[in-house]
Formats: structure tokens, C-alpha cells, sequence
């Protein structure tokens, strides 16, 4: 898929995937099944076995942002080594592209980690296990997870 075969195409991933998240929230299903909805290749598996990596990994905020996450499993759905290719190198073109978005996350949000995004888009971190803090933080982070979800998704969008 290349964005100039239908410019509307990542515009329109973008809106879906953000009210996904403010919908439903977990960031990382949103991005999945955004692209889902959108070009196919991601299948329900996937979009299951994403739950656990919102908020950074069990909630705890350390790991790598949710939306990231679901951008790079969905370029790998793609583009990554298939289980029956273990043995047949590292496919590096995958590793190309997901490196992209990264670098490409890293310079539009300022971090990758949850804890990062939580501190550039609200000035601290939240304990997402503590019921206060949570509800601190998704007060306090308005729209910007969602448009951080949005954005990834329309970025995955035009790399396919």
C-alpha cells in the first residue's frame, strides 16, 4: 500500500484509531485493529495478544508507549520473518521499517516509554494501578494518547 495510491486512505485511519481510543482505550488494539479495518493483515490473535502491552507493558509505564507497539506488530504482520524462516536470516527490512517509526515517534512525541509521554504530555507519571492516579492521569492527558494512537496508525498506514 502506498499512501499516493489513496492519499484519504491515512487520514482516515487516523480518525478511526482515535476514536477507537477514546472509545475503548489499550492503544496498542486500536493501531491493530485500525490497520485491520483499514488494509487487512493484521488478524484477531494479534489484536488479542496486544492487550497486555498498553501502558507501557502491564500498565506499569516503563516499557515502549502502547500506540508504538501496535505500529511496530503491525509492520511486522507484514514485513516481519515468518516462523517457518527462523533459520533464514534476520529480515532486515523489517527491522528498517520499524526503526523508522520509531525514530519517526521518538522525534514528533519526544520519548517511546509511556513514563516519557505520560511526562511530555502532562509534566509528570502517573501509577495506572492506583485508581486516583489513573483517572489523574486520563484527565490530564486530554486527547493526546489518543492523537499519539492516530498518528501512529496513519504513519503504519502510508508504510505498508
Amino acid at each position: 500500500m502506498n499512501i499516493e495510491q489513496n492519499p484519504a486512505l491515512g487520514e482516515q485511519a487516523y480518525a478511526k484509531a482515535v476514536k477507537y481510543e477514546l472509545d475503548f482505550g489499550c492503544c496498542p488494539q486500536c493501531v491493530l485493529a485500525t490497520v485491520q479495518e483499514t488494509v487487512g493483515i493484521v488478524d484477531d490473535q494479534t489484536i488479542k495478544a496486544s492487550h497486555g502491552l498498553s501502558g507501557g507493558g502491564g500498565l506499569l509505564g516503563e516499557g515502549v508507549c502502547g500506540a508504538l507497539t501496535g505500529g511496530l506488530m503491525a509492520l511486522s504482520a507484514k514485513y516481519g520473518r515468518d516462523r517457518d524462516k527462523l533459520d533464514k536470516g534476520r529480515c532486515i527490512n523489517n527491522f528498517k521499517k520499524a526503526k523508522e517509526l520509531t525514530e519517526r515517534f521518538r522525534q514528533e512525541f519526544g520519548g517511546v516509554t509511556c513514563q516519557q509521554l505520560q511526562q511530555q504530555f502532562t509534566g509528570r507519571t502517573y501509577d495506572m494501578w492506583n485508581a486516583d492516579e489513573y483517572k489523574a492521569f486520563s484527565d490530564a492527558r486530554g486527547q493526546q494518547c489518543a492523537h499519539a494512537t492516530g498518528t501512529v496508525t496513519q504513519w503504519v498506514i502510508n508504510m505498508l
